[in-house]
C-alpha cells in the first residue's frame, strides 16, 4: 500500500492507470512539504506566518500531478486545475480509493474558465515554464490582496526563472529552505501590478523540410513540447511518413501540436484522422493546427484521453506515434509500452504502427515481441522510424 500520511489522515494513493509493478509513487517530498506547511506542522525560518493556513475560502490547486494534494485537502472542497487527463483520472480514482465523495473536488482543465475568486492558491510547479506562465496569467485576475499563494516543487524544478515569473505576474516572491530536496515558494499578491500578457498560443511557420506541411502554420498552446520550434525528431518523422491513399482511419497517438496527423491528412485527403493526447492543451493545439491547414470541413476527431483506450478494437488502419519517455521528471518507457499495446488492440488485421524514437530506447525489441515483426523504415545517428504490422 502506498500510504501518504498527513495531518488530515492517511491516504492510499496510486498513479493512473494503476500498475502494481510501477515503483513510482503518486506523491513526492514537495507534496508532503506543502501539506505540512498548510497545517502548520513545518516551522519555517524567516516566514512570518508559520501557523495553519486558513482554508475556509476558495482553495485552488494547480498542477496536482496525481491527485495527492486534492485528495488530502478534500474536506476543504478544493478546485483542481490540470493539463493532464491522467492526472484527473488519478484524482477521481484516489478519491474513490479513500472513500471520498467525488463531488468534494471540482476538476477543471487548463482550458476551462478558472474560478472568479481565489483565497488560497496552491501551485505544484510544472516541468514547463511556459505552462506556469500561462496559468499564472489566467489566474491572476481572481487573486486579491489577501490571497495566500504557496508553490511547491523539488529543488531541481524551481529556478530563478520560476521565481521571476511569480514576481512579474503576481507579486513579491521568496522561497523556503530546502527539506528533503523540496522547496516552497511564497508569493504576495500586488494589486494593480502591470502585467505583460504571455505569447500563448504561439504560432510559427514550419520549415521547408517539413514534408506536406512545409511553410504552413502550426499552433502551440503553453506546455507543448518544443512549442517554439519544430523538434528534430518530429522533423525526421515528417520526412519518413508512409505514402498511402484511400479511405482509412489514421490515429495520431500522443499528437502534441498535431503536425504529424495533419501532414497525414494533407497527404491522403480521403483519410479520417483521430488526434489523441492526454494533455488538454495538446489536443487544443492539434485542433487549431489541423483546422488552419486542412479546413473546418475536413474529417477529424480530437480526443483527450488515456491513449487508445477509448478507440474500438480492430477499427484503425494506421497509428502514427512519437511516444514520450518522461513522466514529469521521471524517465520511463511505461507510457510508450502502453501505447504500443493499445495500438495493437486498435489496429485491424494488416494495420500498421509507425513509431519514431531515439535509437537508444530500443523500441524495436518491444515491437517484435508484441507484433511478431518490426522493420526499420528510416534512421540517422539519433533517431529511428519503425514499422510494425498487425498480423
Amino acid at each position: 500500500m502506498n500510504l501518504l500520511t498527513t495531518s488530515w489522515g492517511g491516504f492510499d494513493l496510486a498513479r493512473f492507470p494503476e500498475d502494481p509493478r510501477d515503483p513510482l509513487r503518486a506523491w513526492d517530498a514537495a507534496d508532503e512539504y506543502l501539506l505540512r506547511h498548510l497545517k502548520g506542522d513545518e516551522p519555517l525560518k524567516g516566514i512570518e506566518d508559520a501557523g495553519p493556513t486558513d482554508l475556509s475560502g476558495s482553495v485552488v490547486v494547480v498542477g496536482d500531478r496525481w491527485g495527492a494534494l486534492a485528495t488530502s485537502l478534500a474536506e476543504h472542497s478544493p478546485v483542481q486545475i490540470t493539463d493532464s487527463f491522467l492526472g484527473q483520472q488519478a484524482t477521481r480514482a484516489n478519491l474513490a480509493r479513500n472513500g471520498i465523495d467525488a463531488d468534494t473536488v471540482a476538476l477543471l482543465s487548463v482550458r476551462d474558465v478558472p474560478p472568479e475568486r481565489i483565497d488560497v492558491l496552491l501551485v505544484r510547479v510544472p516541468k514547463s515554464l511556459a505552462l506556469l506562465e500561462d496559468q499564472l496569467h489566467r489566474l491572476a485576475p481572481a487573486v486579491h490582496a489577501d490571497t495566500v499563494i504557496v508553490g511547491t516543487g523539488m529543488v531541481t524544478e524551481i529556478h530563478t526563472s520560476t521565481l521571476k515569473l511569480f514576481e512579474r505576474i503576481i507579486g513579491p516572491t521568496r522561497t523556503s529552505l530546502a527539506v528533503k530536496k523540496a522547496r516552497l515558494i511564497f508569493c504576495t499578491p500586488a494589486p494593480g501590478l502591470a502585467r505583460t500578457p504571455g505569447p500563448w498560443p504561439l504560432r510559427y511557420a514550419l520549415p521547408a523540410d517539413a514534408g506536406a506541411l512545409a511553410g504552413r502554420t502550426v499552433t502551440n498552446h503553453a506546455g507543448i513540447f518544443c512549442a517554439e520550434r519544430l523538434d528534430i525528431g518530429t522533423r525526421f518523422f515528417l520526412r519518413s511518413l508512409p505514402k498511402r491513399r484511400g479511405p482509412e482511419r489514421v490515429v495520431d497517438l500522443g499528437c502534441g501540436n498535431g503536425v504529424i496527423g495533419t501532414a497525414a491528412a494533407l497527404a491522403n485527403p480521403e483519410a479520417s484522422v483521430t488526434f489523441i493526447d492526454e494533455s488538454f492543451s495538446a489536443v487544443a493545439s492539434a485542433e487549431a493546427t489541423y483546422r488552419d491547414n486542412a479546413g473546418s470541413d475536413a474529417r477529424a476527431e480530437f480526443l483527450v484521453g488515456d491513449g487508445l483506450s477509448g478507440v474500438p478494437a480492430d477499427s484503425v488502419d494506421l497509428v502514427l506515434n512519437n511516444p514520450p519517455f518522461h513522466s514529469h521528471q521521471a524517465t520511463t518507457d511505461a507510457t510508450a509500452h502502453r501505447m504500443f499495446g493499445g495500438a495493437r488492440r486498435a489496429l485491424r488485421s494488416g494495420g500498421e504502427l509507425w513509431v519514431i524514437g531515439n535509437r537508444h530506447l530500443g523500441y524495436h525489441a518491444r515491437l517484435r515481441r508484441l507484433f511478431g515483426n518490426c522493420e526499420v523504415v528510416a534512421s540517422d545517428p539519433k533517431f529511428v522510424v519503425l514499422r510494425a504490422v498487425k498480423k
